[in-house]
Formats: structure tokens, C-alpha cells, sequence
């Protein structure tokens, strides 16, 4: 089977927001939302494949990318390993250049929207992180309710 490498950034603005865009018309997956992203050109670092696709998606550069996490996930026509990255600064206002639409959400809202099913665990992991207490009431697939001590 085929595996596809991506890299995506949550990019967080001042709020504790979340930026997500709307895949296109015409894509695979079209009308789910995802981190901005995209993938592995051959011989390209993750950190340089990530700071390309957010200038050709966004408009922006990133100067500093800080590993988060990481999803590997199987379709039916292909494997894919996704690396996610924390975005908390950047340079220029992110503008949808491929006519994807753009949102700002707090994390634990990401819960509620239609994303690929790779996404999903990726998302789970940032609520846990970035919305304890939201997590605690709906912890992730897979993870036991704890009871605060």
C-alpha cells in the first residue's frame, strides 16, 4: 500500500484559537476541515515541506514550528502519516489562496466539525492539551474518564 507523508500546523492566535480550512470543490474529502498542510516533496524536511505549504495555502511565513504530535492512518487506497505542528507566531494575516475557506475556532469546537477521520485523533490529543476541563467532561475516544482528586 501506498504512504502518503504530510505535515499540518494548528496555528493558535492570541485567543487560543485554532485556524482550520474548509477543503475545496473538486479535492478528495471536499467540504471537511482540516489544518492547513499539505505534502512531503521528495528530499524536503517536514519543518520545509510545512513553512512551503503554509506560504502556498496561506500567505504566511512561519518562523518557528514546534512538533506536536503525529497521526498514521489508513485509508483504502493509501497509508497516511500526518505530522501536526504547534504554529503560535507568523508573519502576515492568513488568507485562503487555493479559495478554501478559513475559521478561527476554540479548540474543543473542533470536536464538532465534519474533518477527515485522520484529523480526528489529532484533534482529541490538542483538546486534551489546550481544553482540560472540556476533556474531562468528553474525554477522547479511547482515553477512561478520570475522576479529579
Amino acid at each position: 500500500m501506498r504512504v502518503v507523508h504530510v505535515v499540518a500546523a494548528a496555528l493558535l492566535d492570541a485567543a487560543g484559537r485554532v485556524l482550520v480550512a474548509q477543503r475545496p470543490p473538486g479535492k478528495s474529502l471536499a467540504g471537511l476541515w482540516e489544518f492547513p498542510g499539505g505534502k512531503l516533496e521528495p528530499g524536503e524536511s517536514p519543518e520545509t515541506a510545512l513553512a512551503r505549504e503554509l506560504w502556498e495555502e496561506l500567505g504566511i511565513t512561519a518562523p518557528e514550528l514546534t512538533p506536536f504530535t503525529f497521526v498514521s492512518f489508513g485509508y483504502p487506497d493509501f497509508h497516511l502519516v500526518m505530522l501536526l505542528y504547534w504554529c503560535r507566531a507568523w508573519h502576515g494575516e492568513p488568507q485562503g489562496r487555493d479559495g478554501q475557506a478559513l475559521r478561527w475556532e476554540p479548540p474543543a469546537s473542533l470536536m464538532a466539525l465534519p474533518m477527515p477521520p485522520a484529523d480526528v485523533p489529532l484533534v482529541e490529543a490538542m483538546v486534551a492539551i489546550l481544553a482540560p476541563a472540556q476533556a474531562a467532561i468528553n474525554p477522547p475516544r479511547g482515553l477512561p474518564k478520570v475522576a479529579p482528586v
